[in-house]
């Protein structure tokens, strides 16, 4: 039995068929996504120290403008943003997407060793993260008692 001899014999069983291929099909058409432009996870590299004690004004001067300026001469930086605040600074890059995250970050803590005697020693040691595209939050759990 092929579908022509059933469709011939059955007409309504056929179009009933067919509208139902066809309302599937709007319907998934209608639920796919549209992106202008493709996700792209650009190289990012932030450098975090923490100084306990210290206000926002001396981590500013003592550590963000020290790390700044030893970071603003690496190359394939995009954009510098840095954050001081009470005890903490935080200086994150971005990088071009043609350079390649671990020779970025391997050039960032070549660049703060290089400045790490200038640094304060009540500060800790500069800890440098790479943003991982993977690495996105799935979940997060509060539990108290």
């Amino acid at each position: 039995m092929n579908i022509s001899d059933l469709s011939i014999r059955r007409p309504v069983f056929a179009t009933v068929m067919s509208l139902l291929l066809i309302v599937l099909g709007v319907m998934a058409f209608s639920r796919l996504t549209l992106r202008e432009l493709p996700a792209i996870d650009p190289p990012i590299v932030s450098v975090d120290v923490n100084y306990p004690g210290a206000s926002a004004a001396v981590i500013e001067t003592r550590v963000t403008q020290v790390l700044e300026d030893a970071l603003s001469g690496i190359e394939g930086i995009e954009t510098i943003q840095s954050r001081s605040v009470n005890g903490r600074a935080s200086v994150n890059l971005e990088f071009t997407l043609e350079r390649d995250i671990e020779a970025a970050a391997n050039d960032v803590r070549d660049a703060i060793s290089g400045v790490a005697d200038r640094m304060p020693d009540e500060a800790d040691p500069p800890e440098v993260e790479k943003a991982d595209s993977d690495s996105d939050t799935v979940i997060w759990l509060n539990m108290s008692s």
